[in-house]
């Protein structure tokens, strides 16, 4: 498990250094009934945010990330996957895990997005101009 966990951190110190992302999105973690599953879950998500110390790292609840991209917080995996392959034009087929990522990314862009429109809004008032 140790060997597992090395491997997972040194490959995401990997991809950071080739792709040098300005900031992280990813998925809050999500806790069903199993609690060895809910411990591996979390010893490899603390060894792959080990990877991104300085990084700044914005979290999304599976539901938010859900609404955000199909519109309904209680969407299942083919209609992530059918809005991701709609939305952002892939063609052919998306695995389950490529879907969430694409969807997580969607999210935070939108989030992205909303927040840089309320700035420019509570800059214009303060400024005292109508936007």
């Amino acid at each position: 498990m140790v060997d597992r966990l090395a491997r997972l951190h040194e490959g995401v110190k990997a991809l950071i250094a080739e792709h040098a992302p300005h900031e992280i999105a990813i998925e809050k973690v999500f806790v069903n009934r199993n609690v060895d599953s809910a411990l591996k879950l979390g010893q490899a998500r603390g060894a792959a945010l080990a990877a991104l110390a300085g990084l700044p790292i914005a979290e999304y609840a599976p539901r938010a990330i859900k609404l955000a991209t199909v519109g309904f917080g209680g969407a299942d995996k083919l209609q992530i996957a059918h809005m991701m392959r709609a939305v952002l034009a892939v063609s052919g087929r998306l695995t389950a895990d490529a879907a969430d990522a694409l969807a997580v990314a969607l999210c935070h862009a939108h989030h992205r997005r909303l927040a840089g429109l309320i700035d420019h809004q509570v800059d214009a008032r303060r400024a005292g101009v109508s936007a």
